[in-house]
């Protein structure tokens, strides 16, 4: 193993997988810190859960995943956040890159959201998503974490113990050189952590490059799409053009979607409006203790035959808000979750073989109930959103062949459900 990466939730590490891939690194994604072996491939992505739980679960979740890369002989490091950077003042991206830095005795490192493919941009320490501040996106009003600062700097510096600083895009624009003479004078100055601006790949290749010694990238996905190159030059790998090649496979296809981000929502609209089978949960049933996952499957055999179909919660941000109000934010969202990882499971014993998931936390639950405990990363259906082949290395849980796509609830245009389900994940 070249490259550990530790994800903080089930989309983002299929993203950064997707990177790696797609530069010709054959990677697998495990699920949660595994008891055996580390698989044999070149990078290795361990997917969390770790976003939203309280910081000292995700600092020791994380160490232990550390702990299990490097029995694998892990040679770099990457903790992989998300591109809106989104935590909360407690956490959870300073508490873990610290205890990471600290395990690894790492002395410096660079954080770097910035996915310009996505349209996620860092410049001057300030995170845009699109032509808008992250504070004015929609990520301001994030139901779980919030993001109403775009200035990461700031953000970070609230969460660490360490100092926070800027690596400015016109030391970037000057190459790898000058990105690396600049870290030893952050260095000098008693910086330990500097916000990267990024425009443009060109801007994260040239990171790549100078943090190649770097023990551990705190970053997006973004920053992986370099690393694949840089590892071929040293002669520790040779670059595979099948990287991305999964077996193929037959059955039904659905779409869940737990997601309440806008680019949810509006591949949601997309979906109804075309007028094809669709099937929305309703939180307040949940909590009423209706059989709505019963009825979903009810629903979802009869239209099968004929078509994909949708299931989804998705709902606009004043709806969200009035069943929060209600329900409670935790109690709605492990509701919703707990339904679409029942609905998963009984779609997939109906011969659904094709399963595209909206939402980080949608898809953590959906991969837990169907027991998948690696995944094979295939080509990309958009940036940062692969096609995968779930596997099961518990001789007690046998897979049918299955493809999923996870997909970052802020991720793919209004057409994603209909592109995931025409592309071809064995091309």
């Amino acid at each position: 193993m070249i490259l550990g990466v530790i994800a903080d939730d089930f989309t983002g590490a299929t993203d950064v997988a997707s990177m790696l891939v797609r530069a010709g690194m054959r990677t697998v994604q495990v699920i949660g810190v595994p008891d055996g072996p580390a698989p044999a491939a070149d990078a290795v992505v361990v997917a969390l859960k770790t976003r939203t739980v309280p910081a000292a679960e995700a600092v020791r979740e994380s160490l232990a995943a550390l702990h299990w890369l490097r029995t694998g002989g892990m040679r770099q490091c990457y903790f992989k956040v998300c591109s809106t950077f989104d935590s909360t003042p407690a956490g959870n991206i300073g508490p873990v890159t610290d205890a990471l830095m600290d395990a690894l005795v790492a002395t410096f490192t660079i954080a770097c959201p910035a996915f310009p493919e996505n349209g996620r941009t860092v410049f001057r320490g300030h995170l845009f998503v699109g032509d808008e501040l992250l504070s004015d996106s929609g990520m301001r009003a994030h139901p779980l974490t919030p993001m109403t600062d775009a200035n990461l700097v700031r953000v970070l510096q609230v969460q660490s113990r360490r100092r926070v600083g800027l690596l400015r895009y016109d030391t970037v624009a000057q190459g790898p050189t000058a990105v690396r003479e600049r870290i030893a004078a952050l260095r000098a100055d008693g910086v330990a952590i500097a916000i990267a601006d990024a425009t443009t790949n060109d801007d994260l290749r040239t990171l790549a490059a100078a943090c190649a010694e770097l023990p551990l990238l705190t970053a997006g996905s973004g920053l992986a799409l370099g690393l694949p190159a840089l590892y071929a030059e040293r002669g520790w790998l040779a670059l595979d053009a099948r990287a991305a090649a999964l077996d193929p496979t037959s059955g039904g296809a659905a779409v869940l979607a737990g997601s309440c981000s806008l680019a949810t929502n509006a591949q949601v609209a997309r979906w109804r409006a075309a007028d094809r089978p669709a099937f929305v949960i309703d939180p307040r049933a949940l909590a009423r203790g209706e059989p709505v996952a019963a009825a979903a499957l009810r629903w979802a055999e009869a239209q099968l035959p004929r078509a994909a179909v949708l299931i989804c919660a998705s709902m606009p941000a004043a709806e969200l808000q009035a069943v929060q109000a209600e329900l409670g934010s935790a109690s709605a969202g492990a509701l919703v979750e707990a339904c679409l990882a029942r609905i998963a499971r009984g779609l997939v014993e109906r011969g659904v073989r094709r399963l595209v998931v909206a939402g980080g936390e949608t898809s953590g639950a959906v991969v837990q109930a169907l027991g998948v405990t690696q995944l094979r990363i295939g080509a990309a259906i958009c940036p940062g959103v692969p096609w995968t082949q779930a596997e099961s290395t518990a001789p007690d849980l046998p897979l049918p062949p299955l493809h999923l796509a996870l997909k970052s609830g802020n991720f793919g245009g209004p057409d994603f459900f209909d592109e995931a389900l025409r592309a071809d994940p064995t091309a």
